[in-house]
């Protein structure tokens, strides 16, 4: 389905909490480790044509040719920030080449617009909380004639009772989430499927949502996998068809629909924090390729050991199991996720948030970087990308406008970029009365670092500012040579990332944990450093005695550390995770070592008794153990000239 033909719509909560346990979770299934992918980001520079909102939210966009359809709970639109306001109820259409707001698609609703399709025949689908329509009875559902509005009569949806919160489309399947119990007069409990040409309910798809966690029993929000296959479905609800299933649940939509009953997750079972937040998953997205879909959470103060609240998180759809873990977590610090979107290789996330990668309680704690209410990262580790508009006007915002809002209740990928629906009027330091686009023109591609080549060179330094340079293939060590590299001075561990030399340094004359440095490098030579402060001192970069990166992941050994450990990094945004992992390894003392570097599948380390070894690596292995310290064979013995007992070891194809 192309991209300009999607929508979701999402209402949102405030609040957010810390889960830290969680974290640490070990997966039901098979090890994944996502390879980086190229990334394209949008601009982070809003368009300046798109028209404004207000009193409300946007919640909803769809496009059918050059207009753009706003749905949502506001009242009146206008075109600039001085020009006059005009009623436009809970729906309206742009030129997305203009900017200029239609004058003749001119529906009347009473009630909220929440969802938004575009059916195969080009009729603009209508979910949300009203009654009626043109001035005619239409149940939460219609179909509208794109051009002016009017209701298509033949196009029989409605949702008895209950409001529509959510829809997705896949062909000619419209499927449907809510507080309803009856859609067209046939008993159907919170989801359901139409045939989005007609409007008739299918009887084949007899998924049922029930039994709230607490208050109103609804499902909030669904997504459809790029193949029609799989759908996801998020609420207030624990059981579906039976089966227990909390706030979150897998639909085969193959053959007769039916729950999947080996995908189970129990990281939605406990309360977040109170009863403000009945249900916290907020929003769920598809990657473009289906591999993966992505979850963003709500859910209030307080801290769980368990509990994914507050959080942005990745899922396999392939991994099976009964009770799953993420395949990352990204904690906000106690602040709200409302909204995500997964597309073109790159995660957005939109909210009440003010930082991501942060393990601060309602504050900016260890790794916490800068991300006000909207973000980017990367899809395969969850780290911010170098990518920051920022929820806020600035001092272009007009009178009477709201600088900062508890929610984004949409992103959504169109045409020409990244929509968004917002309840405030701030955007990239721009007035964006309730809603935007960040357009794909002026952005950037994002792409991920290659690992050095074979044969290579092996470098090692000493302490002091001389590079030992080794000639290195299948093992076998060349003759070496030094140089001086004065920017090198009180280095520890070090390692390539595509064509940077990144190393950890002691901070001269402080005791605050050191730096963590970049320099280009180039036939062997490191260039001036340069530091992001967000980086620094807070996981004690001096501390290390050695490391490497490989596929989002800096591993590394430490001082005081008796294991292997890692934490994701983003070469883009220079981002640390906040979080410390332990790869499950055997038969090392990873105490004495002392440097280590990655080679083409093989993992080289130093020790305190100065020989060289290598030993298989695989952090994806189906028995658990990345390294196993039974296959270590020596490569090289120290020698009064070459002693491989120095933290800095890195490995480089020039």
């Amino acid at each position: 389905m192309p991209r300009a033909l999607r929508i979701r719509r999402r209402l949102t909560l405030l609040g957010s909490v810390v889960a830290l346990g969680a974290l640490m979770a070990t997966p039901a299934f098979a090890i994944v480790i996502p390879t980086p992918e190229v990334a394209t980001l949008v601009t982070a520079d809003p368009s300046d044509i798109t028209p404004h909102a207000r009193s409300g939210e946007v919640r909803a966009f769809a496009e059918i040719g050059d207009m753009v359809y706003v749905g949502g709970t506001f009242t009146e639109v206008r075109q600039t920030s001085t020009s006059p306001w005009i009623t436009r109820n809970y729906l309206f259409a742009y030129n997305r080449e203009t900017g200029e707001i239609s004058d003749t698609f001119l529906p009347q609703l009473n009630g909220a617009v929440n969802a938004l399709q575009v059916s195969p025949t080009g009729k603009l689908i209508v979910g949300g909380a009203f009654n009626t329509v043109n001035g005619v009875t239409r149940r939460n559902l219609v179909a509208l004639d794109p051009e002016t509005g009017a209701t298509v009569p033949d196009w029989v949806g409605r949702s008895d009772g209950g409001n529509i919160r959510t829809m997705a489309l896949h062909g000619n399947h419209l499927y449907v989430g809510g507080a309803f119990h009856w859609i067209n007069g046939t008993p159907h409990s919170l989801l359901a499927r139409l045939n989005a040409t007609t409007g008739e309910v299918d009887q084949t798809f007899q998924i049922d949502a029930s039994v709230a966690r607490t208050s109103t029993e609804l499902v909030w929000t669904i997504a459809i996998s790029p193949d029609g296959k799989t759908l996801m479905a998020g609420g207030n609800f624990t059981q579906v068809n039976g089966y227990p299933r909390n706030q979150i649940v897998m639909i085969d939509t193959t053959g007769t629909p039916s729950v999947v009953e080996d995908w189970n997750t129990r990281r939605f079972e406990p309360p977040c924090s109170s009863s403000a937040f009945p249900f916290y998953v907020q929003d769920i997205d598809f990657s473009d390729d289906g591999s993966y879909f992505i979850v963003g959470t709500n859910g209030g103060g307080g801290v769980s050991t368990v509990t994914y609240c507050d959080t942005i998180t990745r899922w396999e759809t392939n991994a099976r199991g009964q009770d799953l873990s993420a395949t990352w977590v990204n904690i906000t610090g106690n602040d709200t996720v409302t909204s995500v979107e997964a597309t073109d290789g790159v995660v957005y996330t939109g909210g009440h948030f003010r930082w991501v990668n942060n393990l601060g309680n309602d504050r900016a704690g260890t790794g916490a970087v800068d991300r006000l209410g909207i973000a980017a990262l990367d899809s395969s580790n969850g780290m911010p990308l170098n990518w920051n508009p920022r929820r806020s006007g600035g001092s272009s915002l007009p009178p009477g406008s709201t600088e900062w809002g508890s929610t984004v209740p949409v992103l959504w990928r169109g045409e020409e970029g990244l929509y968004f629906g917002q309840n405030s009027d701030g955007m990239g330091g721009e007035y964006h009365g309730r809603l935007g686009l960040f357009p794909i023109a002026g952005g950037r591609t994002v792409t991920p670092p290659t690992q050095p080549g074979t044969p290579g060179y092996l470098y090692l330094g000493n302490g002091t500012t001389t590079l030992t340079k080794i000639p290195f293939a299948d093992l076998t060590l060349g003759t070496p040579t030094t140089s001086e590299q004065p920017e090198l001075v009180n280095v520890r561990a070090a390692w390539i990332v595509g064509r940077q030399l990144h190393w950890t340094q002691i901070a001269p004359g402080t005791q605050m944990g050191g730096l963590l440095q970049f320099s280009t490098f180039y036939n062997g030579t490191a260039g001036a450093p340069w530091n992001i402060g967000y980086n620094n001192r807070w996981f004690d970069a001096d501390a290390l005695q050695g490391g490497f990166y490989l596929n989002g992941r800096l591993y590394y050994v430490r001082s005081g550390g008796s294991g292997l450990y890692y934490r994701y990094f983003s070469p883009d945004s220079y981002t640390v995770g906040a979080v410390e992992f332990t790869l499950p390894t055997q038969g090392i003392n990873w105490s004495t070592v002392r440097g280590m570097t990655y080679v083409n599948g093989t993992l080289l380390y130093g020790s305190v008794d100065g020989a060289l070894r290598a030993v298989p690596f695989d952090p994806t292995a189906s028995e658990g153990i990345a390294v196993d310290g039974a296959s270590a064979i020596v490569v090289a013995t120290a020698t009064p000239g070459l002693t491989w007992s120095n933290p800095t070891l890195f490995y480089a194809d020039r």
